[in-house]
């Protein structure tokens, strides 16, 4: 395997231990914690905000001090911001069902993949189920699955 390769990949480890640690230590992979931080008209749980926040004010200095100024990440890829500017169809139907999804569930996906290793079985249908609504996402995208909605999207 080439350097740059390894590279990547121990880059994407070492970042991906962090963020799983970081989602385990401050409790956003428990579904509880996160439904209690969803539930504002209830027993609202700010907790989770000033995690947030800390996660805000660790990586503001470094977008701005570093990472903004490069071309490239550590790993390799290119930086670049989306082209696209429109708030459309797909955009909202996408976020509503994201945020449905969470709701329903209190799991978001990146605390969802952390709590793997617990290997509990609600979290296990989770991530088979948002995978396989991943897969019919991208069907739909591809103009494979009949929408409900029209859409006109421009290449």
């Amino acid at each position: 395997m080439h350097y740059s390769s390894l590279f990547r990949i121990a880059v994407a480890a070492v970042a991906g231990l962090l963020f799983g640690a970081g989602m385990v230590i401050s409790e956003m992979v428990d579904p509880n914690k996160v439904t209690a931080f969803l539930n504002v008209t209830g027993a609202w749980d700010p907790s989770l905000a000033f995690v947030m926040g800390g996660a805000l004010l660790v990586f503001t200095p470094i977008y701005h001090g570093v990472i903004k100024k490069r071309q490239t990440a550590v790993s390799g890829e290119p930086l670049q911001l989306s082209h696209k500017k429109k708030v459309d169809a797909p955009l909202i139907l996408g976020a509503s069902l994201f945020g449905i999804g969470w709701g329903l569930a209190g799991f978001c996906p990146g605390p969802a993949v952390s709590s793997l290793s617990s290997m509990n079985p609600v979290i296990l249908v989770f991530i088979v189920f948002m995978l396989l609504g991943m897969m019919l996402a991208n069907q739909y995208l591809a103009g494979r699955v009949c929408s409900l909605f029209y859409v006109k999207r421009g290449h």
